[in-house]
């Protein structure tokens, strides 16, 4: 049994795994790329913790990175082992040997809020970053939350009444109002059509997305959003919104009718994560709170550090 077969059986029997290190999301998101999992045992052979991955090759560099559209990743550890800082230690120490054997050039993946492995992987000579994530975990009384927006936000929801959130709209629709949306900004889609369209597939298959629209009487889409949900958290996936319509309300409203379905899914709503300063002071306004978490980075060779810079240059040179 491979081990990425072994994972599978595995997560299958734990109450709680995160979406994005579920395995048919990492079937979605890797489609056609190469992914696998590095596990840890017990002296039994019992399955301790686990590191799905996405690998990566081009020339002689062989690095792994966070596969699109997936917030976390990194390592998963058993029951058993949450919460013990030793075991976990232990967990992270396995496998960091088996990347060690790898022969890797790079790795950078980002770990759940809370995870004990951050610390863990820190002392074995990687370096952790924060990153912010907002998160809103009270969802039971819906006029408190309200009240927790703030006043520009609630002023949006009042030009916002002649409005309403549709649960209708198709994947194909979705993908081309997000593309007309970026292309009157001047920007481009950063995802291909066929990679919605199988994470859609799989995501609908399992019963853990849905995509909300707001739209006026006519039914004319203003936003949209692709959301996706694990038995903890809703995640805001996808927001986009028609620049046409910036004054009409739809992102407030967009936004609240999301965390109204995550109430009705019971489960916690989270923003997905911004390190973008806009994009963060728009989510602080929906009485959000700001959530760490870490990035877990390291380059097992010098010169990969210098061609990342000179690629990023060669970037900021295209705008």
């Amino acid at each position: 049994m491979t081990n990425k077969e072994r994972y599978i059986k595995w997560t299958a029997s734990l109450e709680f795994v995160p979406v994005f290190l579920q395995p048919w999301w990492m079937d979605a998101v890797c489609a056609g790329k190469d992914w696998d999992v590095l596990l840890a045992e017990d002296e039994s052979g019992e399955i301790q913790g686990a590191m799905p991955y996405l690998l990566r090759k081009r020339a002689w560099f062989k690095y792994i990175i966070m596969p699109q559209m997936t917030q976390i990743g990194g390592i998963w550890v058993s029951p058993e082992v949450t919460g013990d800082k030793w075991k976990t230690a232990e967990v992270c120490r396995q496998l960091k040997e088996q990347m060690d054997a790898m022969g890797l050039t790079y790795y950078y993946q980002q770990y759940l809020p809370g995870s004990l492995c951050v610390d863990a992987m820190r002392g074995l000579g990687f370096k952790t970053k924060e990153r912010t994530t907002y998160r809103v975990d009270d969802l039971s009384d819906l006029d408190a939350l309200i009240n927790s927006f703030s006043k520009n936000k609630r002023r949006q929801l009042q030009k916002a009444l002649s409005l309403h959130a549709d649960r209708r709209m198709e994947v194909e629709d979705f993908y081309r109002f997000h593309t007309h949306c970026l292309a009157s900004r001047n920007r481009k889609i950063s995802y291909s059509r066929e990679f919605l369209l199988i994470l859609e597939r799989k995501a609908r298959r399992e019963g853990q997305c849905q995509i909300l629209s707001i739209c006026n009487a006519d039914g004319q889409p203003y936003a949209a959003a692709f959301l996706v949900w694990d038995k903890h958290y809703m995640y805001y996936l996808i927001p986009c919104y028609d620049p046409a319509f910036s004054d009409s309300g739809a992102g407030a409203l967009l936004a609240l009718e999301a965390m109204k379905f995550a109430r009705e899914k019971q489960v916690h709503f989270d923003f997905e994560g911004s390190m973008e300063r806009g994009t963060a002071k728009h989510y602080k306004q929906f009485g959000s709170t700001a959530t760490t978490y870490y990035s877990v980075e390291k380059y097992y060779k010098p010169f990969f550090r210098l061609a990342v810079w000179f690629q990023k240059l060669r970037e900021w040179g295209m705008h």
